[in-house]
């Protein structure tokens, strides 16, 4: 029987006002990475699917920031968001 993968999430806070760069705000897997995608629909936070990244943030603590190596791929990321941000 295969085992069901659990569904992951992971919310990034990034305020250039307050953080020098993105750092983990919310992490958790099944139920709780369900709630973290529901509050950021219900905001309209858009939703970045990216499994690999996410298994690796999860590696973080709440409230670190985001290592060197994944400066870029955030960036690309958070510059995605804000053009969409820029449509709307």
């Amino acid at each position: 029987m295969e085992e069901k993968k659990q569904e992951k999430a992971v919310a990034l806070r990034y305020d250039r006002d307050r953080d020098l760069v993105p750092v983990v705000a919310a992490k958790g897997r099944g139920l709780i990475a369900e709630r973290i995608k529901t509050i950021a629909e219900e905001n309209g936070i858009p939703l970045q699917e990216d499994h690999a990244l996410a298994e690796y943030l999860m590696s973080l603590d709440l409230y670190e920031e985001i290592p060197p190596e994944l400066y870029q791929v955030v960036a690309e990321i958070l510059a995605f968001i804000y053009s969409m941000d820029k449509k709307y």
